[in-house]
């Protein structure tokens, strides 16, 4: 049986702790969908990396969670490329993936990886929002003052759920039946729920994720969904800032605090495109015979 050996790393630490936990495996070009798909439910992690060669870009990534495949994986492209530079694979601040429906920029500033993102777009839920705050365990009183829900796209659709403090959000008990039956009907990956920091904090909002749909309830770093939050919070909720910081999975039990950056790129005041990025670390190995 082959032996696949998976590199463990944690994306989008902070202060070189914490963060969310990717698997990553390079040169899987011999790996089929279903060896692939073992191994992600193997290593049990919420997202899974398979890195082989590609003829449009640099790298070809396809991201699996223990349950199904993805198109897009934020913490595990971080990971992938904090590894590949610290192999020697990328020798410049620039590369880039191609993924199953598209070629994205990759980014290196100092020793963060960031990754380009489309601009966003924007649709209304289908389901009514009493409906959405209950799935929530959450009174509809919770929706911050200045904007509704919206799903919002930057590559992968996600519910975007603002919430009026992190006090509140930290109350929140998702029920993950009810999320995963509404993020199907919707066809969005699951919910990100954001709520402004409270004031003295180095981060700009606070985020929880859930997306029982693809076999994760609840994780503590999600690139593809900060994406999102950031154009959300600049074009619902009217912030100027081109540059936010999120932090997500200190309100998780057990906590594992993560930081992600957002900059958005701005033209005339609307976005064209972003970069989402962050740090990592290295958890350690495994071999798994598939």
């Amino acid at each position: 049986m082959p032996r696949v050996t998976v590199h463990l790393i944690q994306a989008f630490t902070e202060n070189g702790s914490g963060g969310n936990g990717a698997g990553v495996v390079l040169d899987a070009q011999n790996l089929d969908q279903d060896q692939r798909q073992a191994v992600a439910r193997t290593i049990g992690l919420s997202e899974t990396a398979f890195v082989s060669p590609s003829p449009r870009a640099a790298f070809r990534l396809e991201f699996f969670t223990p349950a199904r495949q993805v198109a897009h994986c934020g913490h595990a492209t971080v990971a992938t490329f904090w590894l590949l530079a610290r192999l020697g694979r990328v020798d410049c601040d620039r590369s880039s993936k191609e993924t199953v429906d598209d070629v994205r920029a990759i980014r290196f500033h100092a020793d963060m990886v960031f990754m380009e993102q489309k601009q966003p777009a924007y649709r209304v839920p289908n389901t009514p929002a009493a409906d959405l705050w209950e799935s929530l365990g959450l009174d509809p009183g919770a929706c911050h003052p200045d904007s509704g829900m919206a799903v919002v796209s930057t590559g992968n659709s996600w519910l975007v759920v603002p919430v009026r403090d992190e006090s509140t959000l930290a109350s929140a008990a998702p029920d993950a039946s009810r999320i995963r039956r509404i993020s199907e009907a919707m066809g969005i990956v699951g919910y990100y729920a954001c709520a402004p920091a409270p004031s003295g904090n180095e981060y700009d909002l606070a985020c929880r994720m859930f997306a029982p749909l693809y076999g994760i309830d609840e994780e503590s770093a999600t690139g593809s969904a900060a994406g999102p939050a950031g154009c959300f919070h600049h074009d619902r909720l009217g912030s100027p800032q081109a540059t936010l910081v999120l932090r997500q999975g200190h309100l998780m039990t057990p906590p594992s605090p993560s930081r992600i950056e957002v900059r958005l790129n701005l033209d005339d005041g609307e976005v064209r495109n972003l970069l989402v990025g962050g740090r990592a670390a290295a958890a350690g190995e495994r071999v798994v015979e598939v």
